[in-house]
């Protein structure tokens, strides 16, 4: 059995009884972990008082392969992210960010990028006045690492450029990217938005993105997201209405 620590951000967490709790938390370098903490209501234990979504800190625990649960041996935090709990347009848009990891992220898959962006997206959230260009980029860098990163910069099922007359372009999420001419099974998207998409994977973005647009974009992105795992979970409903 390996004894093990991490950098962690925690996703969820369910009581187990009086005072054991388990916990779903996202670790730099060894991807989800889902544990069991014998005790950590007590007082005095060794995780700090327990466990809280949206927390950073050092997480120990004792790993076979054999079994689902590890067990979680130590907590000791040193983030909270306050500000997505001071605000309730970042509060939706941060427990939407730790919903789309615990949904896409499968356990002990180590994606030390996805950790990095989650930790990102959770401290950005403190910047007013919206979260939208932060979810999209948080939106976007978790697509990427999944491996399904649209394909916005050329029609997806021609291969070839967009040309610059389309001011509306369509999004085809079986196809998983733009298509020039926009079907009735498509999303109709601005040229802006595509445009502020390919901006955004090619890295060429450094200042601030429009709200409009990264609303937009994020939008988009999420009805991606939807479309890929099959349905939009509550988290994804408040964090966009629109989408019912």
């Amino acid at each position: 059995m390996a004894r093990l620590t991490d950098a962690a951000i925690v996703l969820r967490r369910w009581e187990y009884s009086e005072t054991s709790q388990t916990v779903s938390a996202l670790s730099r370098s060894h991807g989800v972990i889902r544990g069991l903490a014998k005790g950590a209501l007590r007082s005095g234990s060794a995780f700090s008082g327990g466990f809280e979504p949206m927390m950073r800190g050092n997480l120990g625990w004792l790993e076979k392969s054999s079994r689902e649960l590890s067990i979680l041996t130590e907590w000791l935090p040193d983030e909270v992210y306050w500000s997505t709990r001071r605000s309730g347009e970042s509060n939706r848009a941060a427990l939407y960010a730790i919903d789309l990891v615990s949904r896409l992220l499968q356990d002990r898959d180590p994606h030390p990028e996805v950790y990095e962006a989650l930790d990102t997206v959770l401290t950005s959230l403190a910047q007013p006045p919206d979260p939208a260009p932060h979810l999209l980029r948080f939106q976007w860098s978790l697509l990427d690492a999944m491996g399904w990163r649209p394909v916005v910069e050329r029609d997806v099922l021609t291969g070839e450029e967009i040309s610059e007359d389309c001011a509306v372009l369509g999004f085809r999420s079986a196809e998983g990217g733009v298509v020039e001419h926009a079907g009735e099974q498509d999303w109709r998207v601005r040229r802006e938005t595509v445009d502020m998409l390919v901006k955004l994977g090619s890295g060429e973005i450094s200042e601030e993105i429009p709200t409009d647009v990264a609303s937009r974009a994020s939008g988009l992105l999420a009805v991606y997201t939807r479309d890929l795992i099959g349905e939009a979970s509550e988290a994804m409903r408040h964090a966009f209405p629109s989408l019912g």
